[in-house]
Order: C-alpha cells, then sequence, then structure tokens
C-alpha cells in the first residue's frame, strides 16, 4: 500500500524532481560528469518515491533515520 503523502509534500517532491532534472542537464552540458552522475541519483530517488518504489518515513529523524 502507498504511503499518503500531504499535497504540500507532493509538492515540494515534484518541484525538487524537475529542478534536478534541469541540474542533471546543466552538468552533462558542461561535462562535470561526477557531478551530473550524483544528480542523476538524485532525480532517479525522487522518481522512485514519486511513484511509490521507496516510501518515505512519516517522521524522518535528523539522523535520516526513522524514529
Amino acid at each position: 500500500m502507498p504511503v499518503q503523502r500531504s499535497k504540500s509534500r507532493n509538492d515540494t517532491l515534484d518541484y525538487l524532481h524537475a529542478m534536478l532534472g534541469q541540474m542533471r542537464a546543466m552538468a552533462d552540458a558542461e561535462q562535470f560528469d561526477v557531478l551530473a552522475y550524483l544528480i542523476e541519483m538524485a532525480y532517479i530517488e525522487a522518481s522512485d518515491i514519486i511513484r511509490g518504489d521507496r516510501p518515505v518515513p512519516a517522521h524522518p529523524s535528523r539522523n535520516g533515520t526513522a524514529a
């Protein structure tokens, strides 16, 4: 069952996904290969979360682990 997210979180995730796509294109255009790769990984992570393949914890702690 997919995790329910608020509209605000969905909007934020959609925005991040779009910006990551643009940054990836910019890094590719300048041939910043490692930077483009790292941005691509973040882009894929955002895509997975949007599709529900990788749910985000409802209450993440500051150290990155679930509370």
